[in-house]
């Protein structure tokens, strides 16, 4: 398990932004943690850290479900938080065929259906007092991005 301490947004912007070299296309990013923890302005600073404009607007996806960024990778943004138990709506949502052909999934409340959106996950839970968050990984793919994000110096946020 990798943690950091996030006392402030720049520390935020700052740890998307070591996160985003790190990423490719088809790796699978679940957000974890309460309302109000900071998952969707973690996923606006990732956008932005892989070029999304600064200009385009990022939003929570809770009502439309899923959101899609030009970043590089392309970025698919979902929450997951309205479907409950609900497998076969992950499914309709085409979420698996969009990891398929290389985007980036960042996917708010998502771990429950980690082995339906593919497994091998970067699991990012997200705490509110005190403001940090921890990783951990589900998969080989993601041991590895948890080993390279465990090099970088926490005190570079």
């Amino acid at each position: 398990m990798v943690s950091r301490a996030l006392p402030n947004k720049t520390a935020t912007t700052k740890l998307a932004a070591d996160l985003a070299p790190l990423l490719a296309g088809g790796d699978l990013l679940l957000l974890e943690g309460p309302l109000g923890a900071g998952k969707t302005f973690f996923t606006r600073a990732l956008a932005r850290a892989l070029g999304l404009v600064t200009d385009a607007r990022v939003t929570s996806p809770t009502f439309t479900l899923v959101q899609e960024y030009d970043t590089e990778p392309p970025l698919v943004h979902a929450d997951l938080y309205r479907l409950s138990d609900d497998e076969r709506g992950v499914f309709e949502l085409g979420l698996i065929g969009q990891r398929d052909d290389g985007a980036l999934l960042v996917v708010e409340w998502g771990l429950p259906f980690a082995r339906v959106l593919g497994g091998d996950a970067l699991v990012m839970k997200l705490v509110r007092q005190p403001r940090g968050a921890s990783f951990s990984a589900t998969g080989p793919r993601s041991a590895r991005l948890l080993e390279a994000l465990a090099r970088i110096p926490a005190d570079s946020e």
